[in-house]
């Protein structure tokens, strides 16, 4: 019995010995004693901006991702100190000979390190997703931007205990700590500078779209955090396998294993940098050739919300809490417009669409825009500070919103170019472009600014008493609004100053002559 039993007690310990050396790594890994300072954190840099914005799950998750910019210099510190704990207490020999290999050793203990860093990660994920579950009006947690910011608490994680391992000292966590966040921030730079290549950077998560414009009224394309994980994995997976190529590590078996393990991990990792060089902006996020399934291209069905006013405003259901506010928003100057030939008959909302390729990687975004018939106003509200957001109110937002929407809208209404017509001002009001007057936009530029007081965004009219300060029609707080000076001056003023349902009766009958330019200043009553 003896003879027979012996065998299978040895062939159990490599299966036994590594996992008991697991446990007892989680018990006594110096990663235990941080939890409470990642946890605070997490509570503070992620936890607190997350919950402070709105409840869409994109910018939840883009929140989470972030994650890796509070946690990883921390985490690299302390695994690098967990890494170089033998080689500073000139253990090295004395582990060496231990039944199980050297790096079968090191590597249980960057896993009891990365368990208890990915319990806070995950649990933090846990909680942000399970308040949004709760605030959220439409659509569902996004997983792609966790699984990144997972990847990189492991990868720091592994940077950390490779430099310990290999470079046992004092000053070594310290300085991995640094390196990480120099890394971090290096990657910051090199996105700020148009470098393609960058954007494998893992705080990236769609480019230079804003974070509430992607994954709402199209999928999100999980095209980049696929590279990112990708080049995570490979980073973490090439430091742990130089651990093994040590001559303490083990036999030379292991370190050929290593080796291989080395080499596999710098592949993946260059692999996903090369894929990020050939990555692209479109309309609905960055788009990697090799990794793109064509079905994010397709929208996402939804039914609008939409108000009940005479003219109806309709919000993609994320956006329905803000409604209210849209809705006062636009109702000021749509209102006084409702039933006007080429005047908008709903507003739509719709997604940030407008796509510039720049010189590297650049991107437009659209703005209002009144097209169709029945004319229809699209309006895209992503990367607007809306209300609830840190530093917004629902009165700013309001505010904010009026003067977008309502200086296109007028312009359309009489004909105006952008160029020469109304455009949002830098202070209280909207203001005049500096195209020069012609007879033809003179009746125009008029009719407009007597529509955009009645709307509330220009303040009460006067004749300028002066040379025009900035060469172009301008608000001037409390002073009123200083438009050209004479005739067109006059009968702006005058036709300010009609009852509302005068100039409408007006409009009605002129607005087509209007707009074509073939009405003048003598024809506006």
């Amino acid at each position: 019995m003896t003879a027979a039993t012996v065998p299978a007690a040895a062939r159990r310990v490599p299966l036994t010995g590594p996992a008991r050396l697991l446990r007892l790594e989680l018990r006594r890994n110096p990663m235990l004693w941080m939890l409470p300072l990642l946890a605070a954190l997490f509570w503070l840099g992620v936890y607190r901006p997350a919950l402070a914005n709105p409840p869409f799950w994109n910018v939840r998750a883009t929140a989470l991702q972030h994650a890796l910019l509070f946690l990883g210099p921390l985490l690299a510190g302390v695994t690098a100190w967990a890494g170089s704990r033998d080689g500073r207490r000139g253990l090295t020999d004395l582990v060496g000979v231990t039944a199980v290999p050297r790096w079968t050793g090191q590597l249980a203990s960057w896993a009891a390190a990365t368990c208890w860093a990915e319990a806070v990660y995950l649990g933090g994920v846990a909680v942000v997703y399970g308040i949004t579950a709760e605030q959220a009006r439409w659509g569902g947690p996004l997983w792609w931007p966790v699984a990144v910011g997972a990847a990189g608490v492991a990868t720091c994680c592994a940077l950390g205990f490779a430099a310990g391992a290999l470079l046992p000292g004092r000053f070594t966590a310290a300085l991995a700590a640094v390196v990480v966040f120099l890394a971090l921030g290096g990657g910051a730079f090199a996105m700020q500078n148009n470098n393609t290549y960058a954007q494998i950077w893992p705080l990236d998560v769609q480019g230079p779209f804003p974070t509430d414009s992607y994954g709402i009224f199209y999928p999100y394309v999980p095209d980049l955090a696929i590279a990112q994980v990708m080049f995570l994995a490979g980073i973490a997976v090439a430091a742990l396998g130089a651990l093994g190529q040590t001559a303490r590590a083990g036999g030379r078996g292991l370190r050929v294993a290593a080796a291989a393990v080395t080499v596999a991990g710098l592949a993946a990792a260059g692999t996903a940098v090369g894929l990020a060089g050939t990555a692209r902006l479109e309309a609905h996020g960055i788009v990697i050739p090799a990794l793109h399934d064509a079905a994010s291209d397709r929208p996402v069905p939804y039914t609008p919300v939409c108000s009940h006013a005479a003219v109806p405003v309709c919000l993609q259901p994320a956006y329905r809490g803000f409604l209210p506010a849209v809705s006062a928003a636009v109702s000021p100057t749509l209102g006084a417009l409702a039933g006007l030939p080429g005047a908008p008959v709903r507003v739509t909302q719709v997604a940030v669409t407008s796509v510039v390729q720049g010189t590297g990687n650049s991107v437009g975004l659209g703005g209002p825009v009144v097209v169709g018939r029945p004319p229809v106003l699209f309006l895209p509200l992503a990367g607007l500070p809306l209300p609830g957001e840190p530093g917004t109110t629902a009165t700013q937002f309001t505010s904010t919103l009026r003067m977008q929407v309502g200086p296109p809208v007028l312009n359309d209404l009489v004909g105006l170019s952008n160029s020469a017509g109304l455009q949002p001002g830098g202070g209280p009001g909207a203001v005049f472009g500096q195209s020069a007057t012609s007879p033809r936009t003179a009746a125009q530029r008029a009719v407009a600014a007597a529509l955009a007081q009645d709307a509330g965004l220009l303040p009460a009219l006067r004749p300028a008493s002066g040379p025009r300060p900035s060469g172009k029609w301008q608000v001037w707080p409390g002073r009123g609004a200083y438009l050209a000076r004479g005739q067109q001056a006059a009968v702006a003023v005058r036709f300010a100053a009609l009852p509302a349902a005068v100039r409408h009766a007006w409009l009605a009958a002129h607005l087509g002559p209007l707009r074509a330019g073939r009405v003048t200043l003598s024809e506006i009553p």
